[in-house]
């Protein structure tokens, strides 16, 4: 957590001294930051813009103040709200994690019965949604189809454009958690040529989402409990994770003040990048490459060296520079499921890919320790998820961090539209000269 100081006369501050003009300028800083705008006071000329700071891809830039996520990269520390994410994943269920990041609070016993069956209750889609699923083409990845399928919502609930309406904000909030597995499993279904299934409201949020993927001619479908746990796990884990890029995009979009249909849609439209949520389908594909424990070695060097394609995935974090702690928790979760499915090549590659990568000095010195990807992707794989739906069922989890954010957002008195600034490099003005052949006229 920021730190505190002891107070100068004037407040904590910098002093900076502009070595163009001689003038020092004060600067006041609050937790541990400058507001980058204090910097427009530094100018040449009085007709200047003023300082900028220039960051790209806002990696030292903070561009709100969150109350929602906490974490501490080099201690390996996440928290939703307070909570250690260790906690919450032994003894919550994901729909109580999804009210604690929009309420701030666990939920009541009242309460989470009623936030249940509202859940429960709005499973099902309109029928237009289902004959416009059906519209996709037969191969048409399934994050295509979110993306698409979540931003056609804004057109079935005109109203939510009402950002504004506490009453509107808590029908989104319940309509996206209890459709986005809907839509999920009949993209899922669409692309296997299989017929949709329609949810099971007799059935809890995770199996009822399995129902939805697996069932075939019963009349009930019945999820190995620990199948369903482990995606419960695995929602709670995903559900949010501070200033991330869809985060990010979702918090950007919204500041329109579009509806959050919309605002949801840019989000798993920006999660469904490689270097977002297909993370863990990269992770699949290097363990491919290997083909076998013996190969771990020589695949060690080629990236040592930097020679050739290989790339280590799975390993090192933007943020975590420790042991990820949802990789702790999910590799005993893979551990678990693994003696359902049967274990496989795959984890076999991964253990010993694990011990060496942690025992050589090349990644301890970079701090590459294994992500939440490295696991999530052979649990998803042991339970015959193909590898492109993956980020799908991130998509499901991270719904509940994304609303709680983006109702924070709205929320916040100092938050305004979304508008960047550039540092402009391109020609100064110049005048219109043709560079086409012969004499060309406009005609009014």
């Amino acid at each position: 957590m920021p730190g505190t100081t002891e107070a100068t006369p004037l407040g904590d501050h910098l002093e900076i001294k502009d070595s163009r003009t001689g003038k020092i300028y004060t600067v006041s800083i609050t937790d541990d930051t400058i507001r980058t705008a204090d910097l427009r006071q530094i100018k040449v000329k009085d007709n200047d813009f003023g300082m900028m700071g220039y960051d790209p891809a806002f990696m030292n830039t903070a561009s709100c103040r969150s109350s929602i996520t906490y974490i501490d990269g080099d201690q390996g520390i996440l928290r939703y709200r307070g909570y250690p994410i260790d906690q919450l994943a032994e003894k919550a269920s994901f729909l109580e994690v999804a009210w604690l990041l929009r309420h701030g609070e666990l939920p009541t016993q009242a309460e989470h019965d009623q936030f249940t069956h509202d859940i429960t209750f709005h499973t099902y889609v309109h029928e237009n949604i289902k004959q416009f699923m059906e519209g996709f083409r037969y191969d048409a990845h399934p994050m295509a189809m979110m993306t698409a399928g979540v931003a056609a919502l804004s057109s079935f609930y005109p109203t939510a454009k009402n950002v504004h309406d506490p009453r509107e904000r808590d029908f989104a909030f319940i309509r996206l958690l209890a459709k986005m597995p809907t839509i999920a499993a009949f993209a899922y279904r669409h692309v296997k040529g299989m017929p949709y299934v329609y949810p099971d409201n007799s059935l809890p949020y995770a199996e009822n989402f399995l129902s939805m993927i697996a069932r075939m001619s019963e009349p009930r479908y019945e999820a190995h409990p620990i199948y369903a746990r482990a995606i419960d796990i695995l929602f709670i884990l995903h559900a949010d994770h501070e200033q991330n890029c869809s985060t990010s995009a979702v918090r950007a979009v919204g500041s329109s003040h579009v509806d959050p249909y919309s605002a949801v849609a840019a989000g798993i439209a920006a999660l469904y990048g490689p270097l977002h949520g297909g993370a863990n389908e990269a992770v699949l594909r290097m363990l491919n490459e290997i083909g076998d424990a013996k190969n771990i070695p020589a695949f060690i060097e080629a990236v040592k060296s930097g020679k050739g394609e290989s790339k280590l995935m799975g390993f090192g974090h933007r943020v975590y520079k420790s042991y990820d702690p949802r990789a702790k928790i999910v590799k005993g979760l893979c551990d678990e499921v693994l003696k359902v499915s049967g274990s496989s090549k795959d984890m076999e590659i991964a253990l010993e890919l694990e011990r060496i990568a942690l025992s050589d000095e090349y990644f301890i010195k970079r701090k590459l320790y294994p992500n939440v990807d490295f696991y999530t992707g052979l649990i998803y794989r042991a339970m015959k998820f193909p590898t492109d739906y993956f980020t799908v069922l991130f998509a499901i989890a991270r719904t509940a961090g994304w609303m709680a954010q983006w109702e924070e957002m709205l929320l916040d008195k100092e938050q305004k539209i979304a508008r960047p600034r550039q540092i402009f490099t391109g020609s100064p003005e110049r005048n219109y000269t043709s560079r086409l052949n012969g004499i060309h006229t406009i005609t009014k």
